[in-house]
């Protein structure tokens, strides 16, 4: 705002406000020397505070003001822009990841508030060099499509023609943000990242995990049953060997507890079926040498293991949520002899079951692979991977020291639960003969 502006505006408000129900608030007395920039500092927390109460009457006032206050337009959108800027900063500081960030809006609020919540990222990424972000942050910015599209800040407000509703999408963004709990760490917050050339990703090999993908997309969209079994076995097997390959080549290079060091990384569980779905999470995390711990509150689970591992559970779980949840809608309603719905308690069963003996048959098939690869190796491989266990078992205890153990949950639907171990049954997973040097790695369910 320029001076005469400034100064313009000064004398709207040491004169008094225009009329109409826009100025029938507390600040609405004109007082000598008020600017206009007075007014919307004043207002901004008044809106935050009303919402941390939950007070919507007194919200929608503010939010009114703010909107449709004669001189304020600029004002109010610097300080908009400040606001979001500012809090997205602090959950950096805080241990929040922008994937992170857009789910838990994306949980609490509506589709809106993340195009503005993502939009938001963008613009505050922009003061750290790329030398200075950690990859993994890079990974998710692209992930979540967090660009600068607009040419001034001010665009990516997105009024749609409804300034209103903007201010108020703005402000329960920004109240949202502020009421983000600090996080474990798991990766350095940006600016303060070093990264070095030919440094990416770890111990992950991008060409095993594209392989992986590539099998676990025919799975998901194949309509044979059989050979979507097959497929994800294959791509559980080539995981699994990966990891042991792994941690055989970290153990030559350091000793039994290898050259990394595990580390961690988020994933949304989302609802409905929360629970089963973490359970599902927990297995294939145990089944690749990981660690999972379900954050119900936040929508996600932290899982813990080694840059490789955490690749290959995350990749799979992606996937055999998708073939789950196809399973499900063909599955179709449930109804008892009243003919009351019973599809909930079907489908909380059927998933329930299903990750269970997914979970005994991939410790199965873990024991398989340990001893195909010690005879390979001409070696024993116990005290390798028993050494990257008490590593992974530390860095759980090192985040998560008062870490409780939960059930997953009573489950009341039998003919749900007899399907889903019936699928799991069927599921085919030693496939020796579909791949090259096959495997399948070798539970803790937690909630923080």
């Amino acid at each position: 705002m320029s001076g005469g502006e400034r100064e313009g505006a000064r004398r709207r408000w040491s004169l008094g406000p225009p009329g109409g129900a826009a100025w029938s608030f507390p600040w609405s007395s004109g007082e000598p020397g008020r600017t206009a920039e007075d007014l919307v500092a004043e207002l901004l927390p008044a809106a935050l505070e009303a919402r941390r109460r939950r007070d919507e009457t007194e919200f929608r006032r503010c939010v009114k003001v703010l909107a449709q206050g004669q001189g304020l337009r600029q004002i109010v959108d610097r300080a908009l822009l400040d606001a979001l800027n500012r809090h997205v900063t602090l959950a950096w500081h805080g241990g929040w990841q922008p994937a992170d960030v857009v789910r838990l809006v994306g949980r609490r609020l509506e589709a809106r508030h993340v195009r503005l919540v993502t939009d938001a990222v963008a613009a505050e990424m922009r003061a750290y060099a790329a030398a200075t972000v950690d990859d993994r942050w890079l990974d998710q910015l692209d992930a979540i499509g967090a660009t600068v599209w607009w040419g001034r800040d001010e665009e990516y407000l997105r009024e749609d023609g409804d300034r209103t509703a903007m201010v108020a999408c703005a402000l329960r963004v920004i109240h949202l943000l502020a009421t983000l709990p600090s996080l474990e760490r798991l990766c350095p917050a940006p600016g303060t990242a070093r990264r070095t050339p030919g440094a990416r990703g770890g111990a992950v090999d991008e060409r095993m995990l594209a392989r992986v993908r590539a099998l676990l997309a025919k799975a998901e969209s194949t309509e044979f049953e059989a050979e979507a079994e097959t497929f994800t076995a294959a791509a559980q097997a080539l995981m699994a060997r990966h990891s042991i390959d792994a941690a055989l080549l970290a153990s030559k290079a350091a000793g039994p507890g290898g050259a990394d060091r595990p580390g961690g990384r988020r994933l949304g569980v989302d609802a409905p079926y929360e629970g089963p779905k973490a359970m599902l999470l927990d297995v294939i995390a145990s089944a690749n040498h990981c660690r999972s711990v379900w954050s119900r509150h936040f929508g996600f689970a932290t899982v813990l293991g080694f840059p490789a591992d955490l690749a290959a559970v995350e990749v799979l779980f992606t996937s055999l949520l998708v073939q789950a949840t196809t399973a499900l809608r063909l599955a179709g309603s449930r109804r008892d002899g009243s003919g009351r719905s019973r599809t909930r308690s079907f489908r909380q069963s059927f998933l329930a079951a299903y990750a269970q003996r997914i979970g005994e048959r991939l410790r199965e098939a873990t024991g398989e692979a340990v001893r195909e690869a010690a005879a390979d190796a001409g070696r024993d491989l116990l005290p390798v991977l028993a050494a990257r266990e008490q590593a992974v078992e530390a860095k759980v205890e090192e985040i998560f020291p008062t870490l409780t153990r939960v059930g997953a949950g009573a489950v009341s639907n039998r003919e749900g639960w007899i399907s889903g171990r019936a699928a799991a049954d069927r599921a085919v997973l030693d496939v020796r003969g579909k791949i090259a040097r096959p495997g399948g790695p070798g539970r803790r369910t937690g909630k923080a």
